[in-house]
């Protein structure tokens, strides 16, 4: 991941309610959500989620699937994981880090 692509998906990320969608999705995993399950679980408005939605679609956060009438967004897990692997890089100067960067069992490739 290049630092333009990391500044991108962290601004798409510094923003109350785009940071709240992510993780939803982060927590729905591979099948995604539709704008509509969204818009009810975080109780958002569809215009400002569509907003949202577009916003972290650019930044390469999370990605569009149709499905027949219906639209699922997913979390791009390697992003994801590129972004948290960047953030890292070079942990505690080099030595072994005491904490896990990524939780145990969460967003396998």
């Amino acid at each position: 991941m290049t630092s333009l692509q990391t500044v991108k998906a962290l601004a798409a990320l510094a923003h109350e309610t785009r940071l709240a969608v992510f993780r939803m999705l982060v927590q729905a995993g591979p099948e995604g959500l539709t704008p509509s399950a969204l818009a009810e679980l975080l109780t958002i408005a569809a215009s400002p989620l569509s907003f949202h939605l577009k916003e972290l679609s650019h930044a390469g956060l999370i990605a569009a699937r149709p499905d027949g009438r219906k639209i699922y967004y997913s979390a791009e897990f390697a992003t994801m994981n590129a972004l948290v692997a960047y953030l890292t890089e070079n942990c505690c100067g080099g030595e072994a880090c005491a904490v896990d960067a990524v939780p145990v069992g969460c967003c396998a490739p």
